[in-house]
C-alpha cells in the first residue's frame, strides 16, 4: 500500500501543474525514490514517458479549454507550456488530429488522454526467480544505437535491430570472436529531457583491435537484482521486464541504483519455448 500511495501522490503532484512547471525531482520525492528510479518505473508500467504524459495530459485539457471557452489560441498554449502558436499547433494536431481553432466547432471530435491511476491488482501467485550478485566493473564490445522511448518505439526497433544484427552477420561474428560465450543487450545512457536511450549488443572486452563501427563501453561495479526469463525471445523477456517493474520492486525494499540494464543472452536457439536467459538491474536499497 505504500507503493501505492506514492505513485499516487506522484501522479497528483503533476496534474497539480499541468498549466505551470513540473519538477520531476519533486515528482521522485512525491513517490519516495530516485529521481532516476521513478522514471524508469513510469515508464516501464504505463509505456509512456513522464514527459509524453505531461504532453498528452496538457493537450488534453488544452483541447477542453478551446472547446469550452472563447480563450485565444495563443493564451491556451502559453498556458500549457508552449512558447508559439505553431509549436502548440503542432502538437495538437498530433493527438487530436484537427488544428486547435477546429477544436471550437460544434460536435468536433476530440481526443481525451485520461489521467493516470495506480490499482492493485491480484494477478495470482506466478513465481519470479532472481538472485542478487555483486559484480566489479567490466569492458564490452560492440554495436551501438539510440532510440526513443516515447509510444514504446523502443519495443519495435530493439527486436528489429536484433533482427537486423542476425541477418548481417554480426551475431555470427561476435559468437566466434568471444568462442560462443554470452552476448548482451544493454540498455543504457537515459535521457528523460530527450526521451531515448542507447542499446547495445555487446559481447565481453577481448583482445586486439576492434572492428571500425564497434565501440566499447565500461559497465561499472554495481550490486545486480539478476532474473531469469525462459520462452521465445522477445515475448518472454519483455514480460519480465514487466513484471520486475509492476511486482518486484513494488514489493522489494530496492530501487534502481542508475546505470546500464543487462539482457544476458547464451548463444542457443532463441526461438525455442524453453531457451534461458537473464535480465540484471542494477539495485540499492530503499533509503
Amino acid at each position: 500500500m505504500d507503493w501505492l500511495n506514492t505513485m499516487k501522490n506522484a501522479i497528483q503532484y503533476m496534474e497539480d501543474r499541468l498549466d505551470g512547471e513540473i519538477d520531476v525531482e519533486e515528482a521522485a520525492r512525491a513517490a519516495c525514490s530516485s529521481k532516476f528510479h521513478f522514471q524508469r518505473m513510469f515508464h516501464m508500467l504505463t509505456g509512456v514517458t513522464i514527459a509524453e504524459y505531461v504532453r498528452r495530459r496538457r493537450l488534453t485539457l488544452a483541447a477542453q479549454d478551446l472547446n469550452s471557452s472563447s480563450t485565444k489560441v495563443i493564451d491556451v498554449a502559453l498556458k500549457y507550456g508552449y512558447d508559439s502558436p505553431e509549436s502548440f499547433a503542432k502538437a495538437f494536431q498530433k493527438l487530436h488530429g484537427i488544428t486547435p481553432s477546429s477544436a471550437r466547432e460544434p460536435g468536433v471530435k476530440l481526443k481525451a488522454y485520461p489521467r493516470l491511476s495506480f490499482h492493485i491488482a491480484l494477478i495470482g501467485a506466478k513465481d519470479m526467480n532472481y538472485k542478487i550478485v555483486d559484480k566489479e566493473e567490466f569492458e564490452v564490445i560492440g554495436k551501438l544505437i539510440r532510440v526513443s522511448c516515447r509510444d514504446g518505439e523502443n519495443l519495435r526497433i530493439i527486436p528489429q535491430f536484433w533482427k537486423e544484427s542476425h541477418e548481417q552477420g554480426l551475431i555470427r561474428q561476435m559468437e566466434e570472436l568471444s568462442d560462443m560465450s554470452d552476448s548482451y543487450g544493454i540498455c543504457m545512457d537515459f535521457d528523460s529531457t530527450q526521451e531515448e536511450m542507447s542499446y547495445m549488443i555487446a559481447i565481453d572486452r577481448i583482445e586486439g583491435a576492434l572492428p571500425t563501427d564497434w565501440v566499447e563501453k565500461v559497465i561499472p561495479t554495481a550490486t545486480w537484482a539478476v532474473f531469469e526469463s525462459v520462452g521465445a525471445m522477445p515475448n518472454a523477456i519483455q514480460d519480465v521486464w514487466q513484471r520486475i517493474y509492476s511486482e518486484w520492486f513494488p514489493s522489494m525494499g530496492y530501487e534502481h541504483a542508475g546505470g546500464p540494464e543487462l539482457e544476458v543472452y547464451p548463444a542457443e536457439d532463441a526461438s525455442d519455448d524453453n531457451y534461458r536467459c537473464e535480465v540484471w538491474i542494477p539495485i540499492k536499497k530503499k533509503s
